[in-house]
């Protein structure tokens, strides 16, 4: 079941209205089963793996809450069994082709192994539960399907937030009540969400996939334009699903933690990272970087450590070397950024530039969005082949020919569309702008007179059915993170 369906308007309405109508003591029962249902209409039998994954975790916590002397065991055993299972499903093919490349041979399983939606992301959230009860940050669950709303809460079950249980675990037990104010900017959110996922990234994907599907046949500023538009889809896209998700938990009165900060008006990748999917670059920092010793033992460990945690981040996304190639540049940028440090800080001191000023930050903000755009490219292409090919064919082929006057509107977007995008780009690029500088924009729009307010939400509502990608015709485009 997609956010951008029908089916979800649906479905939310109802689970939410009966959740507030139900007694305290069974709206956890009813949220499991609504969770395990919004699961099952993907594929009802991969509801095996996320109990699984459950029954091994929660059994951990107990046992380590249970049997202390032997607590690295237990925690050893959740991970190696979680682990177990996400690589058969997501990278024992690729393991297998990888060995056929090397001359191994290997018989393969006559069944098609399909990548459970969402199995990252619930085998994360569920192992951070673990290391919390090892770490004595959170006590063992002792309720079996309390813990199991947990890893399965249906707004961010299969995209995230990767949720904590010291943040998420306690909210389960929670009384929450119908407060219009909370529902309102809860709505609002899920509002802004959709707008950024049916009116602009899916728009954008329009063009992005005719380029990537045609590139040799296109000038190499195709590839470029199409590019630089991808970077937009997928925060559109990938940010659009984290929205709608906090916005739906903040109605039913659950607090899910801030999945996107503007990522793209960071000053360096590092801010990038601080930024981008911040569920994820945290969990990679509080339970790989950290353990493997993070800074605390010397530079050269310290980029080590860092490569490691961007090169298993960039496998985590797919079972394929243009990702892992992906996270190495992201986390190569940052080895030579910091290697590179204390040169630039004597150059900006002969050269007496201010690094505070809006010019030399817009310089910064658009060279870290170039470094970042590259690597788009690694983790859009199907292949690491097909990475390589499209830089060497947009180095050797590079002209505006294809791309300016009429022949811009036979990319995959026709004048009209290729406009809304355009503005709505725009649209992005200003709101963005304006939280940096002033904050949260609900909170300004919510104080504002009754009357502005509802022409505000009315105008919003009916640009997003007026420039929305739907009505007949029309199949739901699956988020992009689904697929990791």
């Amino acid at each position: 079941m997609l956010f951008n369906s029908i089916d979800f308007l649906l479905f939310f309405p109802f689970v939410t209205i009966l959740y507030f109508l139900l007694p305290h003591r069974v709206r956890w029962v009813w949220l499991l089963g609504a969770s395990y249902y919004f699961y099952m209409c993907w594929n009802a039998k991969y509801a095996v793996l996320i109990a699984a994954s459950t029954v091994i975790t929660y059994a951990s916590g107990l046992l380590i809450r249970k049997a202390p002397r032997h607590k690295k065991l237990w925690v050893a055993l959740s991970f190696l069994s979680n682990l177990a299972i996400l690589f058969f499903f997501k990278y024992f093919t690729f393991f297998l082709d990888n060995l056929a490349a090397l001359g191994i041979t290997v018989r393969r399983p006559e069944f098609d192994i399909i990548l459970p939606v969402g199995i990252s992301f619930y085998t994360f959230q569920a192992l951070s539960y673990t290391m919390d009860v090892y770490r004595g940050e959170v006590e063992a669950e002792r309720n079996l399907f309390k813990y199991a709303l947990f890893v399965s809460f249906f707004p961010q079950l299969v995209a995230g937030p990767i949720e904590r249980s010291k943040n998420l675990l306690h909210q389960v037990n929670e009384r929450h009540y119908f407060e219009p104010d909370r529902v309102r900017d809860g709505l609002l959110l899920m509002l802004w969400g959709m707008a950024e996922k049916i009116v602009i990234a899916d728009r954008v994907s329009y063009l992005v996939t005719y380029v990537y599907d045609n590139y040799a046949a296109l000038p190499g500023a195709a590839t470029v334009l199409a590019t630089v538009l991808f970077a937009v889809q997928i925060y559109c896209d990938f940010s659009g699903y984290s929205d709608i998700a906090i916005g739906a938990a903040q109605v039913m009165g659950f607090s899910l933690m801030e999945n996107f900060r503007r990522p793209y008006l960071a000053t360096s990748v590092q801010d990038f990272w601080r930024r981008w999917h911040v569920s994820l670059s945290t969990w990679f920092r509080d339970y790989l970087y950290i353990p493997l010793g993070g800074n605390r033992k010397g530079i050269v460990r310290k980029y080590f450590n860092l490569m490691v945690t961007f090169l298993t981040s960039g496998l985590w996304h797919g079972a394929d070397w243009s990702f892992v190639v992906w996270g190495g540049l992201n986390g190569a940028y940052q080895v030579i950024g910091g290697i590179l440090a204390p040169v630039r800080e004597k150059l900006c001191g002969a050269l007496h530039i201010d690094k505070k000023r809006l010019f030399w930050r817009c310089i910064r903000v658009v060279f870290t969005f170039c470094l970042i755009d590259f690597a788009w490219l690694f983790f859009r292409a199907d292949s690491f082949g097909m990475a390589l090919s499209m830089i060497v064919h947009t180095v050797q082929n590079f002209n505006f020919s294809g791309i300016t006057g009429d022949a811009l509107y036979t990319l995959g977007l026709v004048q009209p569309d290729f406009t809304v995008m355009l503005w709505s780009i725009g649209a992005l690029v200003l709101s963005d702008l304006l939280r940096e500088r002033f904050g949260s924009l609900r909170e300004r729009l919510t104080a504002m007179p009754l009357p502005i307010r509802w022409v505000v939400y009315l105008a919003g509502i009916l640009l997003v059915l007026t420039f929305g990608i739907y009505g007949p015709g029309y199949s739901e485009t699956q988020f992009i993170y689904f697929a990791f």
